[in-house]
């Protein structure tokens, strides 16, 4: 059986060792001591010449220690001499004082400059993972999607500190925040509050000489990670390999970016001489006059057919907009899942409630429906596609 006093006794000792080791500890008694030495010395030496009484000592010192004044002049070359020390020491403590903190202050400053402290009230933030080198043009192409977006709203984590600096150093984007490390590890995750996050957009990291096959691996894992530690936050990830997309879909990311596949389809279709590409271009340029727009289906439209509801929008006679099919499943899959469970919650027939739950898991996330037929009935989680005037969709996000 261990020795517990034994234990006890070396740990008291050796917190005690530590103590009188401090220099905290012995600055600490070290200046009482000097106060009541120079009281008590100075009022022998001063007594009925510029000091009339102990008491009278005490708060000279006590004033002259705080504010630099000494309110009597010593007159014996030991009451001068004590008082020149003094205020020599009062220099020294309060210079000593200051630059602590002063070095504590720009430590910390430094070390949030570099990425290395939790970051401290924020919520609802838009998380950006990983590093590209158009770094600059993606954070403004997500402060253009995404207007209600302001820049101090933004974390970055990534393993790039050396460049960051480039970044805030645009007036625009001085109010960046920044966490250093790898994005897929949960420590780091929780120094940018991933917990009250909103939503996250992992890019391709090209910070690094790595494999596209160890830059996915890394997605996933990352995805795996921020959806375990907060499983209602929206999360788009960019992967190179679409044999991930099975991955990131077990791991419920709401949104898949195929970056080479997108890029190989473009191009093949660029070859056909049709103009493909330019239509593309047309519809997700940031500096195109039209634009697809993504918009919420009012709800007395819910449980009515998509015919009835193209009709509605026909009648209004909107020339600057034209609708082109439904986005499926939107949102993030945690919430899919709580709603299917309070429909559940309705539904008396088990059987019933255990095929809801199981088609709510394999549901692809945000899955496009273009042109459905007039008959397709409109449910919740669904929303509108439209072609639309960019001036159009700026107007209708100010009114919202």
């Amino acid at each position: 059986m261990p020795n517990i006093k034994g234990t006890r006794r070396k740990k008291l000792k050796k917190w005690l060792s530590e103590l009188f080791h401090s220099n905290y500890v012995r600055f600490g008694v070290f200046l009482p001591l000097f106060y009541f030495f120079v009281v008590y010395t100075t009022f022998y030496y001063e007594k009925n010449i510029s000091i009339d009484s102990l008491s009278d000592s005490y708060w000279y010192y006590l004033f002259a220690f705080i504010t630099g004044v000494f309110k009597f002049s010593a007159e014996t070359p030991v009451g001068r001499i004590i008082t020149l020390v003094t205020a020599i020491l009062r220099l020294a403590f309060y210079g000593t004082i200051f630059g602590k903190i002063s070095s504590f202050i720009v430590s910390k400053q430094n070390q949030k400059d570099r990425g290395l402290l939790k970051l401290k009230n924020l919520s609802n933030h838009f998380i950006l993972c990983g590093w590209k080198n158009d770094m600059e043009k993606i954070i403004q192409a997500v402060l253009s999607a995404n207007t209600d977006l302001t820049p101090d709203q933004i974390v970055l984590i990534n393993d790039t500190p050396q460049y960051i600096n480039d970044l805030r150093s645009l007036p625009y984007l001085k109010e960046l925040n920044y966490v250093h490390g790898d994005f897929s590890n949960e420590e780091i995750l929780k120094k940018a509050l991933i917990k009250s996050a909103e939503r996250v957009l992992i890019v391709s990291d090209s910070s690094k000489s790595t494999t596209q096959l160890e830059t996915d691996s890394k997605t996933v894992l990352a995805v795996l990670a921020i959806k375990n530690l907060n499983p209602k936050v929206y999360v788009a990830a960019e992967i190179y390999d679409s044999k991930f997309e099975n991955h990131l879909n077990l791991a419920h990311c709401d949104e898949i970016i195929l970056t080479t596949e997108y890029e190989h389809n473009l191009l093949a279709n660029a070859s056909s001489g049709k103009g493909f590409s330019n239509v593309i271009s047309t519809l997700i340029g940031a500096d195109s006059v039209i634009g697809v727009s993504i918009e919420q289906i009012p709800r007395k439209f819910l449980g009515k057919t998509y015919g009835e509801y193209k009709s509605e929008l026909l009648e209004k006679a909107n020339e600057k907009s034209l609708l082109i099919g439904l986005l499926l499943n939107t949102g993030n899959f945690q919430k899919r899942r709580l709603d299917a469970i309070r429909e559940a919650h309705k539904n008396p027939n088990v059987e019933s409630v255990i095929d809801n739950l199981v088609k709510v898991k394999t549901l692809k996330s945000n899955a496009p429906l273009f042109l459905p037929d007039d008959d397709f009935e409109l449910k919740v989680g669904m929303k509108a596609i439209f072609i639309k005037v960019k001036e159009a969709i700026k107007d209708e996000t100010v009114s919202e």
